[in-house]
């Protein structure tokens, strides 16, 4: 392949940290393909920006790489793809403040708005698969959404049909 000139545009608010929903879109030249994810971590009390996770979504390092590992283990080489497309909503949640240095206090502040968005994560996966889309990855969750979860996971709904016309549909 030859040199070329290629730009990405990121809007500012991307960089912010939070919890977020995401779907990236890959057009592999020949199909496009789905992947949901979200920020918030599980085993920290951190909530990352999505531009932070778009770049360990498709680099080498093995615990962060779930994007590229599941394009290769369909035999795509992400860097053959046409184009990838980060289609965020949040942030849903802000990153809880880091005021202490105790990691059990922070825990205890992260969680509760983690299970949220994990919850949510799971909705928006299902739904996407249940309106036809072609999702690559599964979301095994069995937290719920509480009354505000359910008034922000409205709100994502609206935000994602902008993208995904036929997820409506379902939700």
């Amino acid at each position: 392949m030859s040199a070329a000139l290629h730009r990405l545009s990121l809007p500012g608010p991307m960089l912010r940290r939070g919890f977020w929903l995401y779907v990236w879109r890959v057009d592999t030249g020949a199909q496009t393909l789905l992947y949901v994810g979200r920020t918030g971590d599980n085993s920290s009390p951190h909530a990352t920006a999505p531009y932070t996770r778009m770049g360990q979504h498709l680099g080498k390092m093995p615990n962060q790489n779930a994007l590229r590992r599941h394009l290769e283990s369909k035999g795509i080489t992400p860097e053959d793809c046409a184009r990838f497309d980060l289609v965020a909503h949040g942030p849903i949640y802000d990153q809880v403040p880091h005021d202490t240095d105790d990691r059990t206090v922070l825990m205890q502040r992260h969680i509760p708005l983690r299970d949220q968005v994990g919850a949510m994560e799971k909705l928006l996966c299902d739904g996407l698969k249940a309106a036809g889309y072609n999702v690559m990855n599964s979301v095994n969750c069995r937290w719920t959404l509480d009354a505000e979860g359910l008034e922000k996971w409205q709100a994502a709904i609206a935000a994602f049909q902008s993208e995904f016309p036929d997820f409506g549909k379902v939700m």
